[in-house]
């Protein structure tokens, strides 16, 4: 094989060998390519929540590494809610979103705890969500209140 046709056999193969391994491969003005690595996704689907702070540190991370977040699947529940403040999200409308008021699982919780962590779950949502959910969906505490991906769309949150 002469160095020009193995030249041009190995540029047609170049693009696909770097999509494989992740990376999208641009022409540039001159014929070159450059690499540039595709941005990390997280799905989320069928997610019941959980304790709020694991879940406030893993959306930092999530954030701070410019992850996309997906929110996909039958219900996203609980702490799942707060991935709508991970920076680049995105829902499905046909998801099923939980809200609810924060809660000791064992022992009452302060008036003033109460107000602390409805603040800071509220600080995760755009602010129609936000308004809503302090004003309804904070004082839940059995139970959820139940919005569509459709709605929290209506709301301001970008559709998947």
């Amino acid at each position: 094989m002469s160095r020009t046709a193995f030249s041009r056999c190995f540029c047609a193969v170049l693009p696909l060998l770097a999509l494989l391994a992740g990376a999208v491969i641009a022409p540039t003005e001159a014929g070159a390519q450059v690499s540039h690595r595709l941005a990390s996704v997280h799905v989320v689907g069928n997610d019941r929540g959980g304790r709020l702070q694991p879940r406030l540190a893993e959306i930092r991370q999530l954030r701070s590494q410019g992850v996309r977040v997906e929110i996909r699947g039958n219900f996203c529940l609980s702490s799942c809610t707060l991935y709508l403040g991970a920076g680049d999200v995105c829902v499905a409308s046909n998801t099923r979103f939980g809200f609810h008021g924060p809660y000791y699982r064992f022992k009452p919780i302060s008036p003033d705890r109460f107000d602390y962590w409805s603040r800071r779950m509220a600080e995760h949502y755009p602010a129609p969500l936000r308004d809503w959910f302090l004003s309804e969906a904070r004082f839940v505490s059995n139970g959820y209140v139940s919005l569509s991906g459709a709605e929290l769309i209506r709301m301001g949150v970008p559709r998947c």
